[in-house]
């Protein structure tokens, strides 16, 4: 029987459980039914071998549910990149690791017969010349070796480039990386360089620091690779459809969004099977595959930008192609001699908007979007200084109405006007 390990062959799978049972808090062990509970058991045990002292237990109806508890805000490094530094290796592996650079770390070039041939006399270890050419490859496009063709056959040496050579060469590289080891995007590889070094972050701390973030970080750098390509992708979604099978998508990636409300991560797309723009969250994509290269992406591109300037937030509406748009007009009460931050936060974040100063204490906000829902979720913050709300849809203004009557029972005396 196979012993536990801390060490993982598929992020896919930890990523997954991360996600469901220690991040949404939507599970509880009855809940795993892929496999058996020993299964859980091992996996509950190996996130938790990583997360250390942020796991936190609540017992509910349902069962013990198990999750991450931390301020974001207060820590130097996010514990969620120990997922990356879990992937487990062969004993290949291993060895051709350190023999290989060793071989090499006298500054030679040599093919792959001649590496194959010095494994044999120097270590007594008797490789395939396919094992060794596979190696030769991930660490050449990983930066590791460099390969260089001579004639018909390619050489092989190792790279000069060490991060203890380039912190030494470059003065406040090791600032930059701290700061990058938790700026968000990819900061699993500052991490990982900062490590390379021996060094730890210990001057950058990020008071809303989306740590979830980088579960999503391989997924971002296929997506981005496919707008840098201009190709289809096609994706699969952790949703499910009536017959229990995940939903699949395809489209034309354009743009990575970010909500400053949320922080959540959207990838904005063309999709052509029904005609329209639409925006998928990050964190619902499980995996994405590049298609072919897109030959009408540069028109696509343009109708997108154009559409874009008709979106609040990240929302499409139900719109096809280039279509309607909902306008919306908000008036707002605001006393110009004492709440002129009221007027500037107007200003400031009116976005695709316009802000028009009608009469005393009293400004009007227009917009022509495709989802005046992401307006009226803005609107809200402004309660107790909403004159009146026009536009829009009915359902939109019903539901805006509706849910001020829901508060004012909840909140305020019935006898009270």
């Amino acid at each position: 029987m196979a012993g536990f390990s801390e060490l993982i062959k598929s992020f896919d799978k930890t990523r997954d459980y991360v996600r469901d049972f220690f991040i949404y808090g939507c599970k509880v062990r009855n809940d795993f039914q892929s496999k058996s509970s020993r299964t859980y058991d091992d996996e509950k045990r190996r996130v938790e071998s990583w997360l250390g002292d942020y796991i936190h237990t609540d017992n509910s109806q349902r069962g013990k549910k198990v999750c991450i508890s931390v301020d974001s805000g207060h820590i130097s490094e996010n514990p969620l990149y120990k997922a990356y530094q879990s992937k487990s290796f062969t004993d290949n592996d291993i060895k051709l690791h350190f023999l290989l650079i060793d071989i090499l770390a006298e500054g030679e070039q040599l093919s792959l017969k001649e590496l194959v041939n010095r494994l044999d006399e120097d270590y007594g270890e008797l490789f395939e010349e396919q094992t060794v050419r596979n190696k030769l490859k991930e660490y050449a496009d990983e930066g590791v070796f460099i390969k260089e063709k001579q004639g018909k056959t390619d050489y092989f040496s190792l790279s000069p480039d060490t991060a203890e050579g380039l912190l030494a060469e470059y003065n406040g590289l090791d600032s930059a990386l701290k700061f990058a080891s938790e700026a968000g995007l990819f900061g699993v590889v500052g991490n990982s360089l900062l490590k390379a070094a021996g060094l730890k972050n210990d001057i950058i701390l990020n008071k809303h620091n989306y740590i979830v973030h980088t579960l999503e970080d391989e997924i971002m750098l296929d997506i981005v690779n496919a707008i840098e390509e201009r190709r289809y992708i096609s994706f699969e979604s952790f949703g499910k459809n009536r017959e229990g099978k995940p939903l699949e998508f395809s489209g034309v990636p354009f743009r990575i969004l970010s909500s400053m409300q949320t922080g959540r991560r959207y990838l904005a797309m063309y999709n052509p099977e029904y005609r329209r723009f639409n925006s998928v969250r990050l964190d619902s994509i499980k995996s994405v595959e590049q298609g072919e290269v897109c030959d009408s992406y540069d028109e696509l591109l343009a109708l997108y930008i154009k559409n874009e300037q008709k979106c609040f937030g990240v929302s499409f509406g139900n719109r096809n192609d280039l279509g309607y748009v909902e306008p919306i007009k908000l008036t707002i009460y605001a006393d110009e001699k004492t709440e002129d931050y009221i007027v500037n936060r107007l200003e400031r974040e009116k976005r695709c908007g316009t802000v028009e100063h009608v009469s005393e204490n009293t400004f009007v906000f227009t917009a022509d979007v495709f989802d005046p829902n992401e307006i009226m979720q803005w609107a809200k913050s402004f309660i107790g200084r909403i004159i009146s709300v026009e536009g829009g849809t009915e359902e939109i203004r019903s539901k805006f109405y509706n849910d001020i009557e829901r508060m004012n029972r909840m909140y305020c005396d019935e006898k009270e006007d």
